[in-house]
């Protein structure tokens, strides 16, 4: 059964499943953090009306094909914004595979104590807040669900305009528990890393622990220094190069990559092959990349 779409929530392409292959030699137990999966079962797993998109079916065999071809040992699922609290598939998908999975998920924040020792033992260690699609839990439910979590050894994971972290920080900095920024901030990286969003998010990195996520690239670039545009996501200009290196520089042992597939709501389709190797320009040192790629996402998720 397909998922339908609407005006509202438009239908997203289907990736690609071919990918190019690595630029760099990628080290064994390499960690893709951020994926999603969508059941071809559009009626046991029904979306919300709300969403802000329309999936295509990227069910688990999909999801481990990727990692398999783009070299990567162990993933992190993020719970998608379409299912909103309704956890249950990707909870599946974690439990089939337990040394190689952990996952993040959606939560109201009335959430039982039992609720979330269950989402720990199939592999769960942070919960999302989003604020950018429909389906997601929002600010209003930040410190309530971190006062639930920090015991547990989880973190908090925000889809968030960075822009945002500048009129929040004197609630972001009373936070005491792991928080993980996704996709570099999620703004135009075309504003600069003297903007004062990012050096807000700069300062939570170094000053509060904050984590990052090396992913979405195409998601905060519509250019590249030679006004190339969306044909290539801008994923190759300089200021998208610019922004993850200043993050590299702040905070190397607080960063995580990942591949954001199956890259719902964008156009064209990206390559996570591409995308990886992104990491070769980025971190051209290979220890470094090995922080990124195995030891800091061990740590994080607890493999």
């Amino acid at each position: 059964m397909t998922y339908i779409a609407t005006e509202a929530a438009p239908l997203c392409l289907v990736p690609g499943d071919s990918f190019t292959r690595a630029s760099f030699r990628v080290p064994a137990l390499a960690c893709d953090a951020h994926a999603h999966v969508v059941s071809a079962d559009s009626q046991a797993y029904p979306v919300v009306a709300n969403r802000s998109y329309t999936p295509v079916p990227t069910p688990e065999s999909d999801y481990l094909a990727m990692l398999d071809a783009t070299g990567m040992a162990r993933g992190v699922l993020v719970q998608i914004s379409v299912y909103g609290t309704d956890n249950r598939y990707m909870v599946e998908v974690l439990r089939r595979h337990p040394a190689r999975l952990r996952g993040v998920a959606v939560v109201a924040p009335d959430v039982s104590e039992q609720e979330l020792t269950a989402l720990h033992d199939a592999g769960v260690r942070g919960l999302r807040l989003n604020v950018l699609f429909g389906g997601g839990v929002g600010f209003d439910a930040m410190e309530t669900l971190a006062a639930k979590i920090e015991q547990m050894g989880w973190h908090l994971q925000l889809l968030v305009d960075a822009r945002q972290f500048v009129d929040l920080m004197p609630r972001l900095t009373k936070l005491t528990l792991p928080v993980v920024v996704d996709h570099m901030g999620h703004m135009p990286v075309e504003l600069g890393t003297e903007h004062a969003a990012f050096k807000a998010m700069k300062h939570l990195m170094v000053n509060h622990g904050w984590w990052a996520k090396l992913s979405g690239a195409y998601r905060v670039s519509s250019h590249d220094a030679h006004g190339q545009g969306k044909e290539d996501h801008g994923v190759h200009g300089a200021r998208v190069t610019e922004w993850a290196q200043a993050l590299v520089d702040a905070a190397p042992d607080r960063l995580v990559y990942g591949s954001d597939w199956p890259h719902v709501a964008t156009r064209p389709m990206p390559d996570a092959g591409v995308l990886r190797n992104l990491l070769a320009t980025w971190i051209p040192d290979e220890g470094a990349r090995h922080k990124v790629l195995v030891d800091n996402p061990a740590r994080l998720y607890g493999f």
